[in-house]
Formats: C-alpha cells, sequence, structure tokens
C-alpha cells in the first residue's frame, strides 16, 4: 500500500486532523512510519522520534513533519521531547528471543525502558496539554503478545503487557478531559523487527527460517498472512477521529483471529 492509498484511506474514514499535533515513536520506519504518514494526510502535524537520525529526517521531510533523534532509554532526552502534543502514538519497540535462564537481565531491563517507562514518561509529558485543550488521543502500538504470551520472548511480552495496563490507567484518568487511551494489538507485521525475528525464531527453535513464517509466527493465526504496517496505521488514525470518541480503554486485536481460537 503507498503513501498515496493511505492518504486517501484517511480521508476517506473521515478523519480529519488539521490544527492538531501528532509525535510517533519509532516512526523511523514499520508501523512508526505508517502511522506518522497517515496522521500527517489527515492534517496533522507529527513530530517523528527515531534512534536512527537518517531515518527520521528522511520520514519528516517526506511528510512535513519535525524529526527529533532520540533515544527512548535515556530519560533526560525523552524529557526533552514536545509537551505540546494533542495525538501520542507509543510505537517504539524491539525484541530479543532467548530462553527465560539464558534471557540477559540488561537487555531485558533495555526493553522495558523503550517500550514501557519512555511511554510512561511521554505521558507524564504530553497529558497536561491535553487536558488543557479538553481533547487527546494516546494509541499505544502494543501487540497480539500484549494479551497471550509466547516461549523465548520475555521481555517482549513482559513490556506489552505492562504497556496495556498503563493505556487502561491513561484511559481512566484522562475520560473527565476528552482523552482517549487505547491499544491496537497486531499479530505479526512485516516490518524489519519482524524479518529480524524470523532468523532468530530459527535459531531458538531449531528449523529453518523458511519454516518460521508458516509454522511458528502464523501458527495461531487463522489468517495466514503477515499484517501490512499500513493496516496497523489505518486503525491507530481511525482511533483519532470523532466517531471512536466513547472508545478507550479498549485493546483492539488485530491479529487474523489469533486471540479468537
Amino acid at each position: 500500500m503507498t503513501s498515496a492509498t493511505t492518504s486517501a484511506s484517511g480521508r476517506s474514514a473521515g478523519v480529519g486532523l488539521a490544527g492538531r499535533s501528532a509525535l510517533v515513536t519509532g516512526a523511523g520506519s514499520g508501523i512508526g512510519r505508517s502511522c506518522a504518514t497517515a496522521l500527517a494526510a489527515a492534517g496533522a502535524l507529527v513530530h517523528v522520534v527515531d534512534i536512527d537520525a537518517r531515518a527520521a529526517a528522511s520520514v519528516a521531510e517526506e511528510i512535513g513533519g519535525r524529526p527529533h533523534v532520540v533515544d527512548l532509554a535515556r530519560r533526560e532526552l525523552v524529557e526533552e521531547l514536545p509537551a505540546d502534543i494533542d495525538i501520542l502514538v507509543n510505537n517504539a519497540g524491539l525484541q530479543h528471543v532467548a530462553p527465560l535462564t539464558e534471557f540477559p537481565p540488561e537487555r531485558f531491563e533495555h526493553l522495558q525502558k523503550v517500550m514501557v517507562h519512555a511511554p510512561f514518561l511521554l505521558l507524564r509529558r504530553t497529558l497536561p496539554h491535553m487536558r488543557a485543550r479538553g481533547w487527546g488521543r494516546i494509541v499505544n502500538i502494543s501487540s497480539v503478545h500484549g494479551l497471550r504470551a509466547s516461549a523465548f520472548k520475555a521481555g517482549y511480552v513482559t513490556a506489552k503487557h505492562a504497556l496495556e495496563g498503563l493505556s487502561k490507567v491513561a484511559a481512566l484518568e484522562g475520560a473527565p478531559h476528552g482523552i482517549t487511551s487505547n491499544c491496537v494489538n497486531p499479530g505479526y507485521v512485516r516490518t524489519p523487527l519482524v524479518e529480524q525475528q524470523i532468523a532468530a525464531q530459527a535459531a531458538a527453535h531449531g528449523i529453518a527460517p523458511e519454516q518460521v513464517v508458516g509454522e511458528v509466527l502464523l501458527s495461531r493465526s487463522a489468517i495466514k498472512r503477515l499484517i501490512e504496517p499500513e493496516e496497523v496505521a489505518a486503525v491507530a488514525v481511525w482511533l483519532c477521529g470523532p466517531h471512536a470518541g466513547y472508545l478507550t480503554g479498549a485493546s483492539i486485536p488485530l491479529d487474523g483471529g489469533w486471540t479468537a481460537a
């Protein structure tokens, strides 16, 4: 799906975000890039946050946004990001695959910093602005692993479950101020992160890489294909529209039927 198609789908969904500011973490590639593109197409000014300077600059230039090069594991850098944000998309994530007994403690801690502590800090930073305006949208790109567990992913599963709880607290505290907070829970998306996982999973399970997608990644999914990043972005933008104002504290499984089984 091209960015032009994303723009058209955003318009047809009736989501107009002119005059709104958005901040998307991990926006240099994958789901984050698609969310930034779709939000900009709907009229928002998008702050593109990524650890990769070249990627952040490229996306920001493409969509007319503002790049921010930030390591989300560093609190002092997170707290320098803009606070006058109407739409916060907590998307940045990373993976490490290893048995619990072999999982490096420092790697586990790093995943929590990026995927739990940074969203917490960004909520503290942006919620006052949302409350003052009487409107705000928090979209947390969680995962089916925020609802279900898989072996060898202790750091990622723990972080996504924590993000789910954080999202619900934000929903309860934000509701009196016109702020919604929801999670989008995709299964396996066609992103660089998933491409890296294929090799890691092959090693962990002792099977050939070509078997991983069908036999491991999509074994629980009724729809046997990877999700495209634009599909996740479309749901994120929909959550920012006027028709989604009563939806808060929810987790939307975009998982091809994984959690239905």
